[in-house]
């Protein structure tokens, strides 16, 4: 019997409770309007302001004839913009489709296929692409996209601090009357917590992504975890560089940092350099990223410059979190590293908190939560007891979503016959409550029949030194099937050998059939578009490069 208590009522207690995020903005902007809700490289943007471009947005959607209940798309990206767009939608009543900014042409005509929108709010420039022409294309095969909004025409990018709302064509504030009128033609539009609000693409990296159905009490109660995790206060300063639109850059972005009254750091997109910058101006003290992401720090050459004393709680996962690099960060900047476990479909079902010691923290996804009732199943579907073995866990509860939209095939996967959700790893829960990955279902290196965790070698691997980030996948053979393969990034100047890193493994007591058989030195790793490893790529190019030499394995 698993015995604890979560979350802590007296942490909890700290901080306010709110019955919609809309409710927890307005309340920000009437006790402190001239405060920063989001900040940026650009410029910042105030409680106030942030509320009243909110109102002026939704009511243009509303104007334009958006029904309550309509589906539209937002491609923008991150930045203060998008966090404004997401919650005039809501406010609004219409269910957004949030996109990745990096997605492609396929993908953005995919997910708007698949979550049937009517009219995209984006901006003029998405990197190279001109998305007036891109609207223009796309509209031919999809017959239910009506509309173009360029959110610029409402609310423009920062340059600077915004304190109130202003005009985009003339740069005057917005006066009250024309808020108070936008006001009055939203009211009662507001999306129930209870109902479906928006989808998001799941950030897998092979194939067409799925669409993920949400409601916003989901995040309300997840917020609740995150506060627990951390002993988060209304005094933090949040700072994610998670994509808004995927499941852990909207806890870390749009939902935890504004229900708190925080003031948010977020970049247009993520970069080591200016990352550390803004950590140290802006002294941040709660930072979110995926793990790729703040090794990628570690590996700056002027890490030790910045000024990070301020830094409190990290909050990583989305991919296995590397013991080594994780311990490193933490004794560098005197920061402790929490891991919320779930998944952006099931929501959390463990954690991590402030108070687990070191060793449980870095290798466990910390205890599961009570409410959300985890299973364990096996291969075939049997449930399988805790501290007996590894299995999928599955959940059920009001923290996961509503499911994949339109997708009965996708359905029929995710969930077991009975209604419990099911994810995607192969995890371990001991006697204690706390969760442990072992390995993907997906994501296993089968070598003459013998499976190997491809996160396991990673974890060793990258406890060498010399080494910034490192990746195994399977590589096609003519004998075992499959073989290691390590792709790795080195500290400038140094040089990595294959030899090398086995003589590192074995010094380890690493088990020789973990060992990497190839070894590939590279300056950069893929990322997926919520930030994640993209092995896909790396499955693709190693394949590519065996079928080059005539090996092309078994499986």
């Amino acid at each position: 019997m698993i015995n604890y208590e979560l979350p802590r009522a007296a942490t909890l207690a700290a901080v306010p409770r709110w019955n919609s995020l809309d409710e927890a903005i307005a309340h920000w902007a009437a006790t402190k309007p001239a405060e920063s809700a989001y900040v940026e490289s650009a410029g910042r943007m105030s409680w106030v302001a942030y509320d009243q471009y909110i109102s002026l947005l939704a009511a243009h959607l509303t104007g334009l004839g958006l029904e309550r209940g309509a589906h539209v798309a937002i491609w923008i990206p991150d930045g203060c913009v998008v966090h404004v767009a997401m919650s005039a939608c809501i406010r609004a009543g219409v269910v957004f489709t949030g996109i990745g900014a990096r997605s492609g042409e396929r993908e953005l005509r995919h997910l708007l296929a698949r979550g049937e929108a009517t009219t995209l709010i984006t901006v003029p420039q998405i990197g190279r692409v001109d998305t007036v022409e891109l609207f223009e294309r796309l509209r031919i095969d999809l017959p239910a996209l009506e509309r173009y909004v360029d959110v610029y025409d409402v609310v423009p990018m920062p340059d600077g601090p915004v304190d109130v709302a202003l005009d985009p064509a003339t740069g005057a504030p917005v006066g009250e009357a024309a808020i108070e009128a936008a006001n009055r033609l939203i009211q009662g539009r507001r999306t129930p917590t209870d109902a479906l609000a928006f989808l998001n693409s799941t950030s897998g990296t092979t194939g067409l992504p799925k669409c993920v159905a949400h409601d916003e009490r989901r995040w309300l109660r997840y917020h609740d975890y995150a506060v627990d995790a951390g002993a988060l206060t209304t005094d933090e300063v949040c700072m994610s560089v998670v994509p808004a639109p995927f499941g852990f850059g909207l806890w870390t972005a749009h939902f935890t940092p504004t229900l708190l009254g925080s003031a948010t750091v977020v970049l247009p997109r993520f970069d080591a350099t200016e990352t550390l910058r803004m950590l140290e101006a802006e002294r941040v003290t709660v930072f979110m990223a995926v793990s790729t992401q703040f090794v990628m720090l570690l590996g700056h050459p002027e890490f030790d410059r910045f000024d990070l004393s301020s830094l409190r709680v990290m909050y990583t996962g989305g991919e296995a979190v590397p013991y080594s690099k994780a311990e490193e960060f933490e004794k560098r900047t005197g920061t402790t590293i929490l891991n919320m476990y779930g998944s952006n479909e099931t929501g959390v079902q463990s954690y991590t908190t402030v108070d687990d010691p070191r060793e449980r923290r870095l290798t466990t996804g910390g205890r599961i939560i009570p409410e959300t009732e985890v299973r364990l199943f096996g291969e075939d579907g049997a449930e399988i007891e805790f501290g007996t073995g590894a299995g999928r866990p599955a959940s059920i509860g009001i923290v996961r979503s509503r499911g994949y939209h339109q997708d009965q095939a996708a359905n029929a996967e995710l969930f077991t016959p009975d209604g419990w959700m099911l994810m995607g790893d192969l995890v371990t829960i001991d006697d204690e409550g706390y969760l442990t990955i072992v390995g993907r279902t997906s994501d296993f290196i089968i070598r003459g029949g013998k499976n190997i965790s491809a996160p396991a070698v990673e974890d060793e691997v990258s406890s060498m030194p010399g080494l910034i980030r490192c990746a195994a996948v399977a590589m096609p053979d003519e004998i075992f099937g499959e073989r290691v393969c390590i792709y790795v990034i080195p500290t400038a100047g140094v040089e990595i050998t294959l030899d090398d890193v086995r003589a590192h493994l074995a010094a380890r007591g690493v088990s020789k059939e973990w060992f990497p058989e190839h070894l590939i030195v590279v300056d950069a790793l893929p990322v997926a578009p919520g930030g994640k490893l993209a092995k896909s790529v790396l499955r693709e190019d190693i394949r590519r490069r065996m079928a080059e030499i005539g090996v092309v394995g078994r499986g």
